[in-house]
Formats: C-alpha cells, sequence, structure tokens
C-alpha cells in the first residue's frame, strides 16, 4: 500500500481496515516492529473490536529477526545511496521500480534475504 500522507497511527488504521476487507474471514496474524504507529492509542477499540486480527511485535532492537530491514538496505543500496535526486517524484518513481522488479523476482528476492539454516541446525516448530 502506498499514501502520498505521512505514515502515523490513523494510516496504519486505515490500512487495517483495507486489510480485513480484502481478506473477509480467518485469522489475519501481522509480525510487527515496534514503531510508534502500530502502538497508537486508537487502535486499541478497533483492535478489541476485530479479534481475528491479531498483532504479534518482535523484540525491541532486533532488526536481525525483521527480514524487511534487508530489504529496506538492498533498496538504500540500488535506489537511494550516492544519488541526487531533484524531486521527491524521481525518488518515488525509482523505488516503485525496484519494488516492481522485486516482486517480478520471488526466489532471488528469498536467496538475498532468507537466513538458509544447515540441516544439523533445523529448528522444529509445534
Amino acid at each position: 500500500m502506498h499514501e502520498d500522507e505521512a505514515y502515523n497511527a490513523e494510516t496504519f488504521l486505515f490500512f487495517l481496515k483495507k486489510l480485513l476487507e480484502a481478506y473477509p474471514s480467518g485469522v489475519i496474524t501481522m509480525v510487527l516492529d515496534n514503531a510508534r504507529i502500530h502502538h497508537g492509542k486508537l487502535l486499541k477499540p478497533f483492535l478489541n473490536e476485530n479479534k481475528r486480527l491479531n498483532l504479534v511485535f518482535l523484540p525491541q532492537y532486533s532488526p536481525q529477526l525483521n527480514i524487511v530491514e534487508g530489504l529496506w538496505k538492498w533498496l538504500k543500496a540500488d535506489v537511494v545511496n550516492n544519488v541526487f535526486y531533484h524531486t521527491l517524484a524521481e525518488i518515488c518513481k525509482n523505488v516503485s521500480s525496484f519494488m516492481n522488479a522485486v516482486m517480478q523476482q520471488p526466489l532471488t528476492v528469498i536467496d538475498r534475504l532468507c537466513v538458509r539454516m544447515e540441516p544439523d541446525h533445523v529448528v522444529e516448530f509445534l
């Protein structure tokens, strides 16, 4: 979801409402970092009314557990680092192009962002 507005708790609430509309049944579990917008007071009543939405928060100061951090690092390296943009529109265009390209190559994304474990390090989840 892309918005030109500021990202705040209201924007996140709007996103959650759209998410529930897009997926009208079943439990939705979201793993989130501890950004302030994810803990806004205005979210509590909405989350209390929508019990099928389950928010799980990563421990604080644990970017190694947040795979999207690797995506942001990749994006910065390929799009932003050592580049001067004259307008915000230019940055948005190049970020969109990067994201569209990434979406076309899921195996490359998995190879680049996901940790591979050797067979003797496999953890079984019950």
